[in-house]
């Protein structure tokens, strides 16, 4: 192999040899984990749009643990990323954490298949008195599920980063194609979600649940043995720290046992490599940002290192090492302020399915349209509006700000989730119309229909899917891009555990919202018989909530200091040694 022609970041094949930059990565490479991810969102969104009328109307659950048990499900799926994460930044990398995960995925989906297929393993039904499932029954449904939730874990965080290992930040045409990747990376996930709320959605409820799951069960196999396809042109990145979560750690303890000691009064004085170490060992050097200077007592030196800039045995943490630490602090104030839009989008597999039930779903004579399919709406305002965003917004902001994203990740992320509020406003709306509409025409029963049209619920749909455009993508991006390098992994786990995070918060408001709201006689917000609750009430709770975190945001973005870092060719064969320093300009929004 031409060394000379090999990538800059220090990439490697399979077996650790340095690849040619013409011949591996960028979309060619892409293309197969495209792929995957349009058919492995095919499988979730298959399971997880009509999951609660599943438990309703299958296995015959009331309406609050349905809910609270999709939350529950949906909550694992996302949260689970932490620990696959985690796995793939310190013992397997992102290939292999990603082959094992697939498989027990897989193996959730074929298992869940088979709990909707067999007769054996649903509830039996006697002159239309349904029995409640069973024990066993429950077990297997659930254990299928959050067999998938595991396999999820790893394949969820390491997919992504993996397809953004296969572009070079130090080839500056790469670095260009990437800025696009994340766009296009969620285009192929809503591709696979539209399938799945449009055509899956109708399967299971006309055709047959276990139809409906065997499809997506049958194309995750299919995905994988695309994966696998592009294995030959794949990129990988060595890991350069053993433990990257270890060294959070002895940031942590060499700040408090130098708590004492007095800060420098130039950071240049505070322990750090020289250039060449950085280039030598392919690590990047992070700058001193001036926030949390508590920290930067970690990096004071002792008296045995003031001379040599070198030595990498040194007792003091490095001011990357530093960084690092406050790279991570300061996304976790990001990650907290997520929560309440998460939840917010929880409700489009929960609250809003069965809101819809209720209304009036029918497109002709002959056709009942099934709540769920909704959903498809969110994904198309998708579909047209990234590549609105990636080819339009995006090329003429960047003429008026001059940044490469054309805004900076934190304006896209409170855009979105202002859009996100007016979405919940319109939804609040909407319901205290379908409240009216009940108390006009005298609709009672729990399975009385509401002569009102499910159309109703499309503006709110559309809004949270243009919204999810601007924060999910913004969102995946920002954790990503700011994570320390040893750690996107783990730093993509801000975006899933945010999901997921949100999705238990959501389960514990329905829960506790019915709860109380239900006793003493009064009106459940929350109730068995969505004609006869206040779910109004409930939408204007949430309204709310997501107003003030909008406020909370916009503080917490601009107290946010972006990584600065040095980008230094990694690869000693490539002859080309290019340095430069990434944007370094305050990209925080105003407030």
């Amino acid at each position: 192999m031409d060394t000379k022609c090999c990538t800059q970041d220090g990439t490697v094949d399979l077996r650790g040899r340095p690849v040619q930059a013409s011949r591996t990565g960028k979309w060619k490479a892409c293309a197969f984990l495209v792929g995957y991810e349009a058919f492995e969102r095919m499988a979730f969104y298959g399971v997880a749009s009509n999951l609660v009328n599943y438990l309703t109307t299958q296995l015959h659950e009331e309406t609050v643990a349905s809910v609270r048990n999709v939350n529950n499900w949906s909550g694992a799926v996302w949260i689970t990323p932490i620990l696959g994460a985690y796995i793939a930044d310190t013992y397997l990398g992102r290939y292999w954490t990603f082959t094992v995960s697939s498989l027990i995925y897989a193996m959730g989906m074929i298992l869940l298949t088979m709990a909707v297929s067999f007769k054996f393993m649903k509830p039996t039904c006697t002159n239309g008195v349904c029995n409640k499932a069973s024990p066993l029954q429950i077990a297997f449904f659930y254990s299928a599920l959050y067999i998938i939730a595991i396999g999820a874990g790893g394949t969820k965080p390491n997919i992504s980063t993996f397809g953004a290992d296969q572009f070079d930040d130090y080839n500056p045409h790469e670095k260009k194609l990437k800025v696009s990747f994340f766009n296009w990376w969620m285009f192929s996930s809503f591709v696979g979600a539209l399938f799945a709320t449009l055509c899956l959605v109708y399967i299971q409820e006309n055709l047959g649940w276990g139809l409906g799951y065997g499809i997506p069960a049958v194309g995750l196999l299919l995905s994988l043995f695309i994966f696998y396809l592009g294995t030959p042109i794949y990129r990988h990145k060595v890991r350069k720290t053993k433990s990257p979560a270890r060294e959070l750690f002895q940031v942590l303890i060499a700040a408090f046992n130098n708590r004492k000691l007095q800060l420098p009064n130039s950071p240049s004085e505070l322990q750090e490599f020289d250039l060449q170490y950085y280039i030598q060992t392919g690590k990047r050097q992070v700058h001193h940002t001036p926030v949390l200077r508590c920290l930067d007592k970690a990096a004071i030196k002792d008296g045995s290192n003031n001379a040599d800039t070198s030595n990498p045995s040194s007792s003091s943490c490095t001011v990357t090492q530093v960084e690092g630490v406050k790279l991570v602090f300061g996304m976790m104030l990001i990650w907290l302020v997520t929560l309440i839009p998460s939840t917010i989008w929880a409700q489009i597999n929960t609250l809003f399915v069965k809101q819809g039930t209720t209304l009036d779903r029918n497109l002709g004579p002959n056709f009942q349209i099934p709540a769920a399919s909704l959903g498809s709406f969110v994904t198309f305002s998708m579909l047209l509006s990234v590549p609105m965003y990636d080819r339009f917004f995006v090329p003429f902001m960047r003429k008026k700000t001059g940044n490469p994203r054309g805004i900076t990740l934190l304006q896209r992320l409170g855009i979105g989730f202002a859009i996100q509020v007016i979405a919940i406003a319109i939804a609040y709306a909407v319901e205290v119309r379908r409240m009216h509409v009940i108390r006009m025409h005298h609709v009672v029963g729990p399975k009385e229909i509401v002569p009102m049209s499910i159309f109703w619920l499309l503006p709110q749909y559309v809004l949270l899917g243009i919204a999810d455009v601007f924060n999910a993508i913004g969102l995946l991006e920002f954790f990503y891009d700011q994570s320390p390098e040893d750690m996107q992994s783990l730093g993509t786990t801000f975006f899933t555990s945010g999901i997921g995070v949100g999705n238990f918060l959501n389960s514990f408001l329905v829960t506790m919202v019915a709860k109380i709201t239900g006793t003493g006689g009064g009106k459940s917000w929350i109730g068995n018989n969505l004609n006869d609750s206040h779910l109004d009430y409930y939408y204007g709770f949430l309204l709310v909530i997501s107003a003030l975190n909008l406020g909370v945001f916009l503080w917490a973005s601009s107290r946010y200091v972006y990584k600065k870092e040095t980008l230094q060719a990694l690869n000693e064969d490539c002859i080309r040694i290019d340095g430069k320093t990434m944007d370094t300009s305050p990209l925080g929004l105003q407030v």
